[in-house]
């Protein structure tokens, strides 16, 4: 057996390998000596840089890609049944594995810290791995978005600490048991999987309840987490830290002040008085999670001092308000936010740092039932934007549902106030946002899908 490989896990073959979260865990099986193989949909810069680890990625679903060799196969949520990599499984006995369990087993010998909530996990799991690396701490990560560039998601480090994202979404989270859990809010969202906020707190409640004794939980401000902290309050062995800007908070934000892109926070712990340091994105929610992050890695027996001034070197994460470039006069940034309290928080976050200029906003909606249950509050969440356009909805792993356009966004940000075009084809969005940009411009492309993509068309546009 390769060294700190499951025995399961030495042939592994990845359906969808070139996902966020299934490319994390190839890349530590790839770095930890395993023999990686597996498929996606479409070449990416992702599938290249497992390619350079030595993995084998095939491009498209078919049976023959499955070799019958493999030790096992490992899926996500979002495969379905009828792929044909699952079906040549069956025929050869290869054991099917979910991406959390591989997760979970690659865990197993270390110190864990384990981020989860509705919002703010990528980036608060990604200020812990810098932070860490930067002290020199050689952790291993395993990040819902990269870093820097393509394969910066996951690493295999010689450290004892691992830091995980904690995926609520299909109940993945469940599987692991953290040393420390930090939990930084509890909204309803993924209502493919959760019909109510009962069910969306019961599934916290399971995450905590595998915290061993001993154990930490890091909750932040949000209502959602409190109540969650509540729900926990009467078992003994687990400590619950609380952050956050009211009074009664165990880790206190005393302050947090806009620096243009940055912000400086300072924040009140116990045993170690008032600390001020740098948190390189803009917007207050960013700062909640720095103090999370911060939380945390104290828990873990680190220098608050220290470790503090080891977050300043984290520059952000890929798609998390995330500068793509500039042409014309006008900067184009790119946010994940899909949700409407993400949209919220990385509008207001814009608005502070555009300084007075004008924000414009490209928003791709992120699967229909979120768009069914959440349209409205997403259209008015883009009245904070000086003008929107709004495409097609992004399907991802869901099949369409009657009823269920961008119109429901579109027609409630228009009753917000809100300024809005739809686009129905993507490829006409550069010269839409064209007409309507002027130097000084800030121009936000957002959504979960491939709004992402448009982006760098946007800036070619912009040049002509």
């Amino acid at each position: 057996m390769a060294s700190g490989i499951p025995h399961a896990m030495e042939r592994p073959h990845f359906i969808g390998i070139g996902g966020a979260g299934m490319s994390g865990i190839a890349r530590i099986l790839a770095q930890r000596g395993a023999k990686v193989a597996g498929s996606d949909a479409r070449e990416s810069a992702t599938a290249d840089a497992l390619r350079a680890l030595g993995a084998t990625v095939h491009i498209g679903h078919a049976a023959e890609h499955l070799a019958d060799d493999a030790s096992c196969v490992v899926v996500s949520s979002a495969i379905r049944a009828d792929n044909p990599e699952l079906a040549r499984a069956a025929e050869l006995g290869v054991p099917v594995v979910h991406r959390s369990d591989a997760l979970a087993a690659l865990m197993r010998t270390s110190r864990t810290i384990a981020v989860a909530g509705t919002h703010g996990k990528t980036t608060t799991t990604s200020m812990l791995a810098v932070a860490l690396t930067e002290l020199g701490l050689d952790p291993s990560y395993a990040i819902g978005g990269d870093l820097a560039g393509p394969g910066t998601n996951a690493r295999h480090g010689e450290g004892d600490l691992f830091v995980a994202e904690a995926d609520e979404s299909d109940r993945s989270f469940h599987k692991y048991d953290p040393d420390v859990a930090v939990v930084l809010n509890v909204e309803l969202d993924h209502h493919a999987n959760y019909a109510s906020m009962d069910e969306i707190h019961e599934s916290f409640e399971a995450f905590v309840a595998k915290v061993p004794a001993g154990g930490t939980l890091v909750v932040g401000e949000h209502g959602g987490a409190r109540e969650l902290a509540a729900r926990v309050s009467g078992r003994p062995d687990l400590t619950v830290v609380t952050v956050g800007e009211d009074e009664g908070a165990d880790i206190r934000i005393r302050s947090i002040t806009p620096r243009g892109m940055t912000s400086e926070v300072t924040v009140a712990l116990p045993d170690a008085g008032e600390i001020t340091f740098t948190v390189s994105v803009p917007g207050r929610h960013y700062a909640h999670n720095a103090v999370a992050a911060l939380a945390a890695g104290v828990r873990t027996g680190l220098d608050p001092a220290g470790l503090a001034h080891a977050l300043t070197a984290y520059t952000g994460v890929g798609r998390r308000l995330q500068l793509t470039g500039e042409a014309g006069g006008v900067q184009v940034v790119d946010s994940y936010a899909h949700h409407p309290t993400e949209m919220t928080a990385d509008l207001e976050a814009m608005r502070a740092a555009a300084g007075g200029r004008r924000l414009l906003v490209v928003f791709q909606p992120h699967l229909f039932s979120r768009t069914r249950e959440l349209g409205t509050e997403m259209g008015r969440a883009l009245a904070l934007a000086d003008a929107s356009v709004v495409l097609d909805i992004y399907p991802a792993r869901e099949d369409p549902i009657p009823g269920v356009t961008s119109a429901l966004i579109i027609d409630a940000a228009r009753a917000a106030g809100a300024r809005v075009t739809p686009v129905h084809d993507q490829g006409g969005v550069p010269e839409v946002v064209a007409g309507m940009a002027a130097p000084g411009d800030l121009v936000l492309t957002m959504g979960a899908g491939d709004v992402t993509d448009l982006g760098p068309r946007i800036l070619a546009r912009l040049s002509d």
